[in-house]
């Protein structure tokens, strides 16, 4: 096995000229600590079976000595060799995040401590945050061992290692290797208006009325994000809201929401009632959460002009056997929309992300009453998808 200019690469990714020696003493040791000696007949025999080439990694040229050492039958030794390395990996671990932890302590936010898939929707530096960050390595690794493997099954080991290295030389970005959970996912909320969250571990009923379907909704939404690490999007957010307000107020409530409709105290109108609960279910879900590390949840929504939703909804019915109530529904939109807008300007909101769907014909929008609304909301100020 020659040397001659020969440079690997070592772990934390610099390249070092290649050192025989080094593995002739890794493999005495090995030998000793199973009270045994090499000699030059086994160091020659262990050596032969091992081929270094240029760039080639520490971790590769171990496990090389690894196969030497067991196809020579020397498996005492062996497994004595695997035991120190897998001591020493432990240990480095340990080390590095000893250091991560004190790095992570005097960085100045939590976006400058991640040494990982930093997320700029965190804004505080806690304890919490500390905790999502520790595995995030270990997740990278094992994300990418599962891809690289289905990727040499299909296509071969060269592009498995083709794949790593655009990873390693940011050619390409893979925004989730952190995580195990699903990234992204637009929901259905009807298994939830029949079931209420148990099937999906919860203790909740089904809604029965507008105010448990305003806090059901946020409990909902916070349980299926647990699961995910990107957006959850609930597209169906208002349509079900406005059949909950019409159970309560009527289907042309939407006509007169001057009209006070609390009778308590405060004495609301049904607008300000609404808009309270906006208030509530934006504001909750807004809040930074446990189970996504101090990250609000990423909830996504969606607004249709009447023949998008037509095309969507048309055939839908409620559990009740009604179905929606476009006029009441374009009410809503509107109403949220609006109140959305000015309530950004209140308060960081980062969510819900709103993507306002229009169907178009011929280079013009087909619902020309809902062009005119989207006009009117971007020269408002107002940031969402269309």
């Amino acid at each position: 096995m020659g040397s001659k200019e020969i440079n690997i690469v070592k772990r934390d990714g610099k390249r070092a000229p290649f050192s025989i020696k080094k593995i002739e003493n890794a493999i005495a040791k090995a030998f000793l600590s199973v009270g045994a000696f090499a000699t030059e007949e086994d160091f020659i025999a262990i050596l032969s079976r091992i081929h270094v080439s240029d760039g080639m990694t520490v971790e590769e040229i171990q496990n090389q000595v690894e196969v030497a050492l067991m196809a020579e039958k020397y498996y005492a030794v062996a497994k004595s060799y695997m035991l120190y390395r897998q001591k020493h990996t432990e240990t480095r671990e340990v080390r590095d995040k000893m250091t991560f932890l004190m790095d992570y302590c005097n960085a100045q936010n939590a976006a400058s401590g991640s040494k990982f898939d930093a997320n700029a929707n965190v804004e505080q530096k806690n304890i919490a945050t500390l905790i999502g960050e520790l595995p995030k390595k270990n997740f990278i690794r094992l994300n990418r061992k599962l891809i690289t493997d289905r990727i040499k099954e299909m296509y071969g080991k060269e592009y498995a290692d083709k794949y790593i290295g655009m990873l390693n030389e940011h050619f390409i970005y893979k925004n989730d290797e952190t995580s195990l959970a699903n990234y992204c996912a637009s929901i259905t909320m009807y298994p939830w208006l029949l079931n209420g969250t148990k099937p999906i571990g919860g203790n909740s009923t089904p809604p029965t009325n507008l105010k448990s379907y305003c806090g059901g909704f946020i409990n909902m939404v916070f349980m299926v994000s647990s699961m995910l690490s990107g957006a959850c999007a609930t597209p169906e957010f208002l349509m079900y809201m406005d059949y909950f307000i019409r159970q309560e107020y009527g289907d042309d409530y939407y006509k007169d929401v001057t009209k006070i409709v609390d009778l308590s105290k405060k004495q609301r109108t049904l607008d300000k009632v609404l808009c309270d609960y906006f208030e509530q279910i934006v504001y909750s879900i807004n809040q930074p959460t446990g189970a996504r590390n101090f990250q609000a949840v990423f909830w996504n929504i969606a607004y249709y002009d009447k023949p998008y939703f037509e095309s969507l909804f048309g055939e839908f019915v409620f559990p009740d056997g009604t179905k929606p109530l476009w006029s009441s529904l374009s009410w809503l939109q509107k109403r949220f929309m609006r109140w959305f807008n000015k309530e950004r300007t209140r308060a960081v909101l980062t969510f819900p992300v709103e993507t306002m769907a229009l169907l178009s014909k011929d280079g013009d929008m087909i619902d020309s009453e809902y062009a005119d609304f989207t006009a009117e909301m971007y020269s408002q100020g107002h940031s969402f998808f269309t």
